[in-house]
């Protein structure tokens, strides 16, 4: 992937008014070029379709998220999503980097999923996700909470409680608010094992996250 091609190609689309717009729904923490989702992925076409079948290049990642311009964030991890089957346990450095770096709801609810699929398919992946359910940075747990997203019947339901439990009497928006959407999409797949979840915690949980748990039970 050519960083400074695809840049140079997007740069010529970029609109200031929009890009204003963007970065003041993000509270401007990040700088923008200005193209909205459907135009980013059309003028990306071209460049996506010849990667089925090429190698994963992680410089071309870093020099994306090196970018100060958000939609590069957004490129790295749609990139990232075309190669998943080619992302390892060993890969897992790199993407806890990118999840502590430029950290925002954005990016994060994508890596999720990207780590979740690692997890799903690398077992001892679960014992880092554990480490992260506990660590100090937000960003860390709210993956680790979230990752089991859509997994339906393959949720790991003994490490979905203990990571849940771990992150449970939290004031953080952002975890209780994981913490309720964990539990509110698995709840489509195991209602009972979520009305039991909070029969057991229910005394410990936030009031958010007992709202979105409960949205379809």
């Amino acid at each position: 992937m050519d960083f400074t091609a695809i840049f140079n190609m997007l740069e010529k689309h970029q609109n200031n008014d929009v890009a204003k717009q963007m970065s003041a729904y993000m509270l401007h923490k990040f700088a923008f070029l200005g193209l909205q989702s459907p135009i980013r992925k059309e003028l990306m076409k071209p460049f996506f379709k010849e990667q089925k079948k090429a190698m994963l290049d992680w410089d071309f990642v870093k020099q994306c998220w090196e970018s100060p311009y958000r939609e590069m964030q957004y490129i790295a991890l749609e990139y990232l999503k075309i190669h998943q089957k080619q992302l390892t346990f060993d890969d897992i450095p790199a993407l806890k980097n990118l999840i502590l770096s430029k950290s925002w709801w954005d990016t994060i609810d994508c890596l999720d999923r990207i780590v979740g699929a690692i997890a799903l398919d690398y077992p001892q992946t679960n014992k880092i996700l554990l480490q992260w359910s506990i660590d100090t940075n937000k960003w860390l747990r709210r993956v680790a909470i979230d990752h089991q997203l859509l997994r339906k019947e393959n949720t790991n339901t003994e490490l979905l409680e203990k990571i849940l439990v771990n992150n449970l009497e939290q004031t953080e928006f952002f975890i209780n608010k994981a913490i309720g959407w964990a539990l509110r999409d698995y709840s489509k797949t195991n209602p009972q094992w979520v009305r039991n979840f909070i029969e057991k915690y229910e005394h410990k949980m936030a009031k958010l996250s007992l709202k979105e748990a409960k949205k379809y039970l």
